[in-house]
C-alpha cells in the first residue's frame, strides 16, 4: 500500500469511533476474534488499546499479524487497522 492510499484511509478513519477495546487482560483470543469480525464488516476500524506505550506497539503488531490487517496509524491509545474484504 502506498502513502497516498494510507493518507486517504487516515482521512476516512478520522470520523470513526473505536469498535474494539483491548483492556487489562491484553490481547486475548476473544479480542482477536472480535477484531477479525469487525474487519470483515467494516474493512477500516479503530481499536483502543489500554496499555503502556511499549505494550501498545507490540499488541498492534500482533493484531496485524494474526488478522492479516495493515496498520494505518497509531496515535496514543488508538490504532487504525485496514484489511480489504474481497467479498465487498
Amino acid at each position: 500500500m502506498n502513502s497516498v492510499d494510507k493518507k486517504q484511509l487516515r482521512a476516512n478513519a478520522h470520523a470513526l469511533k473505536p469498535v474494539v477495546m483491548v483492556g487489562q487482560s491484553g490481547l486475548t483470543d476473544a479480542v482477536l476474534a472480535e477484531v477479525d469480525l469487525a474487519l470483515n464488516s467494516h474493512e477500516l476500524i479503530k481499536v483502543k488499546i489500554r496499555a503502556e506505550r511499549d505494550e501498545r506497539k507490540e499488541i498492534s503488531e500482533k493484531m496485524c499479524a494474526a488478522t492479516g490487517a495493515e496498520l494505518i496509524q497509531s496515535i496514543g491509545q488508538v490504532t487504525v487497522l485496514y484489511r480489504l474484504n474481497p467479498k465487498k
